[in-house]
C-alpha cells in the first residue's frame, strides 16, 4: 500500500509538473523574460542599426511594446524567414513578431494572434490598366515569383500565373509585354512604381486588392493563457496608440513606404477573406 501511495504521488506530482511547464505563460513569468524571434536583417521590419548593430525596425519596437504590456523583459532573436515556424514550435523563441501573414498551412503549426494590420497582395500594370477591376484580369497572364502568396493569389483571382525566380524578372515581364501586370505585397509594389517612373514608365496599382494576408503575433498552439494574454496587449497597445506610433515611425505616409494604416486589431474570425494556402 506504502508503495502505491507513493507512485500515485509520484505520478501527481510529475502531471503538476508537466501542466506547469505546458503553461506558457507561467514558464515566462518564471524566467522573467519572453524571447521574440525577428528577421535578422529584413528592413524596415528588423535589420542591424550601421552604427549600432542592434537590431531595429518596426517588428523589434513591436516586440518591445508587447513586453511593456506583459510587464516582462523582451530578448529579441534574429530568424532567417525560413526559420520563423520551426524556431516557434521548437520552443526556441516564445513568439514570433517577423511580418508572419495567416495562411491555411501556417495555421496548422501555429497559432496567430488577433492581427495588427492587414497585408495586401497588389497588382501593378501600366497606368491605362489601373482603372480595372481585378475580375478584368480573369484568365489572363500576371507575373509573380514562383511558389509565393502572389502567386496563389493570381490563381485565386482566376488569372493565370507566369512565374519567375525573383521580382526584378517579373516586373520586367510586364515591361516586356509577357504579363498584363505583376503581383507583389504592398510595399515592393510601391518601390517597383518608383523605380519605373525613374526610368520614365508609368506604372500604378489597380484599387482591388488581390488576396488579403492578416498579420499577427505567432504563437505554440495550446498556450490558452499566453493566448489571452498577447491578445489583450495587442488590444491595450491599439488604444493606446502605440502600434499607430510604431507604424509611423517605420512605414507610414512620412516614409519612403508611404503606407496608410488603415486597419486596426481585430479578430481573425471577423474578417471577410479566403486564406491563401
Amino acid at each position: 500500500m506504502i508503495i502505491k501511495s507513493i507512485t500515485a504521488t509520484l505520478a501527481l506530482s510529475t502531471l503538476a509538473i508537466s501542466a506547469a511547464h505546458a503553461d506558457q505563460w507561467s514558464d515566462i513569468q518564471s524566467k522573467g523574460k519572453f524571447v521574440c524571434g525577428v528577421f535578422a536583417d529584413v528592413p524596415p521590419f528588423s535589420s542591424p542599426d550601421p552604427e549600432t548593430r542592434q537590431l531595429v525596425g518596426m517588428d523589434t519596437d513591436l516586440c518591445k511594446g508587447l513586453a511593456d504590456k506583459l510587464g516582462v523583459p523582451v530578448e529579441l532573436k534574429p530568424l532567417s524567414v525560413e526559420a520563423r515556424i520551426p524556431e516557434l514550435r521548437q520552443g526556441r523563441v516564445d513568439v514570433v513578431i517577423a511580418n508572419l501573414a495567416y495562411t491555411k498551412t501556417r495555421a496548422e503549426q501555429i497559432q496567430f494572434s488577433d492581427p495588427y494590420y492587414i497585408a495586401r497582395e497588389r497588382l501593378v500594370v501600366k497606368a491605362p490598366l489601373a482603372n480595372k477591376s481585378k475580375d478584368y484580369f480573369n484568365g489572363k497572364k500576371l507575373s509573380s515569383t514562383k511558389g509565393s502568396t502572389s502567386e496563389q493569389s493570381i490563381r485565386l483571382a482566376g488569372a493565370t500565373p507566369v512565374t519567375f525566380q525573383d521580382t526584378g524578372s517579373a516586373y520586367l515581364a510586364v515591361l516586356q509585354n509577357k504579363s498584363l501586370g505583376v503581383v507583389t505585397n504592398g510595399m515592393t509594389a510601391r518601390s517597383l512604381i518608383r523605380s519605373a517612373k525613374e526610368s520614365g514608365v508609368e506604372l500604378a496599382m489597380i484599387d482591388d486588392a488581390m488576396a488579403l494576408e492578416p498579420v499577427g503575433v505567432g504563437m505554440r498552439q495550446g498556450e490558452a493563457a499566453f493566448y489571452t494574454k498577447v491578445n489583450t496587449a495587442l488590444m491595450a497597445m491599439e488604444n493606446d496608440g502605440t502600434i499607430d506610433k510604431i507604424w509611423d515611425t517605420w512605414i507610414g505616409v512620412d516614409t519612403v513606404y508611404g503606407i496608410k494604416r488603415v486597419d486596426k486589431v481585430q479578430k481573425i474570425a471577423d474578417l471577410d477573406f479566403e486564406p491563401l494556402n
